[in-house]
């Protein structure tokens, strides 16, 4: 088997992710946070050496401000529930997936407008697009704005959305600013105090390397006292039992019931392998493949979607055949694609794939023997 569909979820995992998890399950599975014996114990204090991980990957000093979730959906919706205020206007981006679209367009109810930004001409010079969208967003900005939720890299192509360039707007403008993450935490650096974000939105099962099951939203440092920002979940927290509200502080406020621990285990090994192998190199080696495909998938006269961007994944449809039907030929020769809308309706909109696209994605471990075997696969269509 071909494993071409790492952005929905890296496979393989490292072996030290792996291991981790099954030593969890047989040594060290206990509740964390729910009692004082030494399961729970040895249980708490692998879910903290986690949250320290993801904090340092992320440029906090804050560990107790990475909430564990059960993916960036959930992530996406504390982060946008909490941080933005009722009755106030939001700006999004026209590559949005669903966790922030729907998000955003269900918080209507509580008097929540929004404005999608619509992403600069894909053909620009990388330079000029950051500056036509900066100048896009200032204009998008009114008087009841409070809030630009976005995502830092499209789960389609590997467009790049200028997210330093956003945050320090957005502090000069004294809006939150909150990033989801789910294509780029563990291919590119992200600071979240210098980037100025409120709030990185990640999962732990892409390209962090663990397993399904655990996602965060990381708040910024500043966030000390969040007695003030809604909760989303309701439940006992294994702190202040008696009283009959969330605790006021990270991360108890947003983690309501039984943490996973063993995926949180398996994090926080995948985390050490990305540090272990390093952001650049990861990202070097995705831009080595996204090319290698992109050029050989243009050489079979396939569409390629934003063909001057070459990363983590390559969209494309093959003429006089839908998206769904070159998939599952691809499929049937043992080789993993995805396609349709990928749940980002606005980005397919953007790109103008029509009814959707194939999706090949990469991780760490593909290969250009991997792609040159997909490529013959469809030269003998």
């Amino acid at each position: 088997m071909i494993y071409f569909d790492n952005a929905a979820t890296t496979f393989p995992k490292p072996r030290g992710v792996r291991d981790e998890v099954a030593r969890c399950l047989r040594e060290y599975c206990g509740n964390p946070g729910r009692g004082a014996h030494r399961l729970s114990l040895a249980a708490a204090e692998k879910v903290y050496d986690t949250r320290r991980a993801a904090a340092a990957l992320l440029g906090s000093d804050a560990p107790e401000n990475v909430v564990f979730t059960l993916n960036t959906t959930y992530a996406l919706n504390i982060a946008l529930k909490s941080l933005i205020p009722p009755r106030c206007h939001v700006v999004i981006s026209s590559l949005e997936h669903n966790s922030v679209y729907r998000a955003v367009r269900a918080m209507g109810e509580s008097g929540v407008e929004y404005t999608v930004l619509d992403i600069p001409d894909i053909s620009l010079p990388y330079g000029k697009f950051c500056d036509v969208f900066m100048d896009r967003l200032r204009t998008a900005v009114r008087p009841d704005t409070k809030a630009v939720a976005m995502t830092h890299v499209s789960n389609l192509v590997p467009i790049r959305l200028p997210a330093e360039r956003v945050g320090a707007f957005c502090a000069e403008r004294g809006l939150r600013f909150i990033l989801d993450a789910a294509q780029s935490a563990g291919i590119y650096d992200i600071d979240i105090t210098s980037m100025n974000i409120d709030a990185v939105c990640a999962p732990g099962h892409k390209a962090l390397y663990g397993p399904q099951g655990v996602g965060m939203a990381v708040f910024n440092p500043k966030y000390r006292d969040v007695h003030a920002l809604p909760t989303i979940i309701e439940g006992g927290s294994g702190v202040n039992s008696a009283e009959p509200v969330m605790p006021a502080f990270l991360p108890e406020r947003f983690e309501a019931g039984t943490l996973p621990t063993p995926a949180i285990a398996g994090l926080c090994e995948g985390i050490r392998f990305v540090s272990g192998v390093g952001t650049a190199n990861i990202r070097a080696q995705l831009e080595y493949l996204g090319e290698y495909m992109t050029r050989g998938l243009t050489k079979l006269g396939a569409v390629v979607y934003a063909p001057q961007y070459y990363g983590e994944s390559v969209l494309f449809n093959v003429p006089d055949m839908t998206c769904t039907e070159a998939s599952r030929r691809l499929d049937d020769a043992g080789i993993c694609t995805r396609p349709g809308l990928h749940c980002a309706p606005l980005g397919h909109k953007t790109l103008a794939t029509g009814d959707g696209a194939v999706r090949a994605s990469f991780s760490y471990f593909n290969t250009t023997r991997e792609i040159d075997a997909m490529l013959r696969e469809m030269r003998s269509w």
